[in-house]
């Protein structure tokens, strides 16, 4: 996909507001940690051809376009929701919870909010709920990007902390090695125990 067609649908947005935000969420398919979403605002869309799903990026790269997304646009937010709460209300209910605080603070009368594929629930403003929408829209990709860099280092930090899962390197998916480990050590505080997971096989 080009950069002009992913930005195209935030400036035929922008044509009816002044402000789009996009947000997104990463980590809630991980066995541990938090959920983190992050919201991104813009008045006007800039052109950066390495601004797209954080997945097609590598981690270096990623950080380096965060960093540029963070100084280019106008507002962002990063909410965590912890395990305690997902556990508490199920992991859906607290992605929405941090997508609507997300877009509360960040969001004005004149906003409209484009997430990707999950429906936040009642915001004060439009919001697009749009599936794979960090593939065709800049803003939703650019704070896919900027969730992606802050909760992968955040989980190599809690990594360090706590070696025996492996979160450094898996960052809290179902890997086999995490699985393994779940196996062998037992699950920690920062695990979801209302998240099943699947045994390695010998």
């Amino acid at each position: 996909m080009t950069q002009r067609s992913l930005g195209s649908k935030d400036r035929a947005l922008l044509k009816n507001a002044r402000q789009i935000i996009g947000i997104d969420e990463v980590g809630r398919g991980c066995l541990a940690g938090p959920v983190v979403v992050c919201g991104v605002a813009f008045r006007r869309i800039p052109r950066n051809p390495l601004v797209r799903d954080s997945k097609r990026l590598s981690p270096r790269r990623r950080l380096e376009v965060a960093e540029w997304i963070r100084a280019s646009c106008d507002g962002w937010l990063l909410t965590e929701v912890w395990v305690e709460l997902i556990d508490r209300v199920n992991i859906l209910e607290a992605t929405r919870l941090a997508m609507r605080a997300t877009a509360r603070t960040l969001s004005s009368a004149d906003s409209i909010v484009v997430i990707d594929h999950v429906d936040p629930g009642e915001i004060s403003c439009p919001v697009h709920a749009v599936p794979a929408a960090d593939d065709s829209f800049f803003s939703v990709a650019a704070a896919s990007i900027v969730a992606k860099v802050h909760r992968d280092h955040l989980m190599a930090d809690l990594g360090l902390r706590y070696p025996s899962w492996s979160w450094k390197s898996n960052k809290g998916y179902g890997t086999r090695e995490h699985r393994r480990a779940l196996q062998q050590s037992g699950p920690s505080f920062l695990h979801r125990k209302s998240f099943g997971w699947s045994p390695v096989l010998p």
